[in-house]
């Protein structure tokens, strides 16, 4: 790290414990882009745990924040109170404009719709996917340069997590990239090099129609041929989603979208920067390799890949001492929890052999937790097992470069170089 960042986390940490409480916002991108969120996202652990943030500090008004590990728990593991309609980020859905999704409808409707997609992250899947996504990795590693920068990035973790959603959805291979695209546009901030009119919000829905035209064409492919085994066959014959209207079939298939690319990429980066600033963690993992799977989890933990989830009360309710209204928006950051000092030891620190790696919020709880979750940490494992098969080291040669968001914890960009094989 450059003395820059140094000084400007240590700005951070001044001013995170200067100002008032009700004039913190943890929804600002700001703080994501430049990895200053940590003070804040600890002093309201320690003061204000259940924190109201008034509405003149975000566009669509006032939200509570739920920042401790069991506090958070509490909102993702009760379904009746906290509601994940209308939306699971802090954003509201415009009226005109509106997706539904599985992940943002409550029982039943979301368990039934779950349940058709389910069985392509099936432990007997995942099984026969195993030598498909080995034999991807171990092409992509190959092809890396020697001695030279690139964009990890680009080049190992987009590409990776692409030709997976390609493979899940069955999606025509040329185009893969595409996929990669509308998962970068659907979560951007309106202010980012994404959007290049004067109406980001638009553009982004321009960009989403096309997506929609693109997958209504597999559809009507996939819905007048027997069913197969990818996710468009699945929800084409699926009893609970083959009568999906236009904008639910785009919202659900967002989702699988963002779900698919955005937490494995980041993690993939991520573990590539946690080895690169915690190398004895990398010395203890080439001295056991057998410590990959617990690398893997704790690496999902310190990325904390989405940052949040949101919930809006059904009802009033208390929490934290706080009492919670009707219509409230509740947003459970999960970047926070992941940090609890109460909870997780030394939570700071990125330790690869912890007595509990998998004791983690990352995936979140209940009957949202992550439906691909076996699959993101099946493509991690099997990664670093290639990895320690071929490269001495991975340098990251600049400051990594991180996505505007307080939704995506992510990396737009980060420059390494492998200086040999093994």
């Amino acid at each position: 790290m450059s003395d820059g960042s140094v000084d400007l986390k240590a700005e951070a940490r001044a001013r995170a414990y200067a100002m008032p409480l009700d004039e913190i916002n943890l929804a600002d991108p700001d703080l994501f882009l430049t990895d200053t969120i940590w003070p804040y996202f600890e002093r309201l652990r320690k003061e204000d745990p259940v924190h109201h943030h008034p509405a003149h500090l975000h566009e669509d008004g006032a939200y509570w924040s739920v920042t401790k590990f069991d506090d958070i728990m509490a909102v993702d593991t009760n379904h009746g109170v906290f509601s994940s309609e209308p939306a699971i980020t802090i954003f509201d859905p415009k009226d005109d404009f509106t997706l539904p999704m599985f992940i943002a409808m409550d029982q039943p409707k979301h368990d039934v719709q779950r349940k058709t997609v389910s069985p392509i992250v099936s432990p007997h899947n995942l099984h026969v996917m195993e030598p498909l996504i080995r034999g991807r990795i171990q092409k992509t590693l190959d092809s890396l340069p020697i001695g030279e920068p690139f964009d990890w990035v680009d080049k190992v973790s987009i590409e990776l997590t692409t030709q997976m959603l390609a493979t899940l959805f069955d999606f025509p291979w040329e185009d893969r990239r595409k996929l990669t695209f509308w998962s970068d546009i659907t979560t951007a901030d309106a202010t980012s090099h994404y959007f290049t009119t004067e109406d980001p919000e638009m553009e982004r829905r321009m960009h989403l129609f096309e997506c929609v035209d693109y997958f209504t064409r597999l559809w009507n492919e996939r819905v007048n041929a027997p069913p197969k085994g990818d996710l468009i066959s699945m929800l084409a014959h699926g009893e609970a989603t083959r009568n999906m209207d236009r904008m639910e079939y785009l919202g659900n298939l967002i989702l699988l979208i963002v779900g698919g690319n955005d937490t494995t990429r980041n993690t993939m980066t991520g573990s590539v920067l946690a080895m690169n600033q915690n190398p004895d963690q990398l010395a203890k993992l080439r001295a056991n390799p057998s410590l990959i799977p617990s690398m893997v989890s704790e690496t999902i933990r310190w990325q904390t890949p989405l940052a949040h989830m949101r919930r809006t009360a059904l009802q009033d309710v208390e929490l934290g001492g706080k009492m919670i209204k009707k219509g409230d928006k509740v947003v459970m950051w999960y970047a926070s929890g992941n940090r609890d000092e109460d909870v997780i030891d030394n939570p700071n620190a990125y330790i690869i052999d912890r007595p509990n790696p998998r004791h983690h919020m990352s995936f979140g709880f209940g009957i949202h937790r992550c439906v691909g979750n076996r699959l993101a940490e099946l493509q991690l494992n099997i990664l670093w097992e290639e990895i320690l098969t071929r490269f001495p080291e991975i340098k990251v040669v600049e400051e990594v470069t991180r996505v505007k968001s307080a939704f995506v914890k992510g990396y737009e960009k980060m420059m390494v170089v492998i200086p040999s094989r093994l």
